[in-house]
């Protein structure tokens, strides 16, 4: 795990970042770019409709930039900021943790098998966090014939083995 001194509501302290650093999250905490969120309001080509969520999304799949394109349907209950200004995502390994001293946006959800996502806001922009795991799988349950019991043995003296 990595120590760090100093934090604020925004994150990390100890001074101005040069121009050819990375972000503080990504050079101290391991926080790794996934993809930029612009919300817009017409369909596009190839965009796909999440109903649960109340969104349809295109361009993630394809962009080598990882950019994705939202656009909100009107029942949808994020926050406003959300439905009108791009966002930035990072993948996280725990996300309680990166969220730790952080102003929450969104509430962590778990909106597919394998990824819990939050959204916070740092300076009037949200930004949005998802950690990845793994689900484990269930082996399915079978009946086995009850097994016969081992009978009993007596060693030399008597006693049960």
């Amino acid at each position: 795990m990595r120590k760090w001194i100093g934090r604020n509501k925004r994150g990390l302290t100890g001074g101005k970042r040069l121009n050819h650093e990375p972000p503080a999250v990504t050079a101290k905490l391991g926080w790794r770019y996934h993809h930029i969120g612009i919300p817009h309001t017409q369909p596009r080509a190839r965009e796909h409709h999440v109903g649960q969520l109340g969104v349809y999304v295109s361009g993630f799949e394809t962009s080598p930039y990882g950019i994705e394109w939202i656009r909100f349907e009107p029942h949808c209950r994020v926050p406003e900021i959300v439905r009108t200004v791009p966002h930035i995502a990072f993948a996280v390994d725990d996300l309680n943790e990166a969220l730790k001293g952080r102003e929450i946006l969104i509430a962590p959800t778990e909106p597919s098998v394998g990824v819990r996502v939050a959204f916070i806001l740092d300076d009037g922009a949200p930004v949005e966090l998802l950690e990845f795991y793994t689900a484990k799988a269930v082996p399915p349950k079978t009946r086995h014939a009850p097994e016969a019991m081992p009978k009993k043995s007596l060693d030399a003296s008597g006693g049960k083995i």
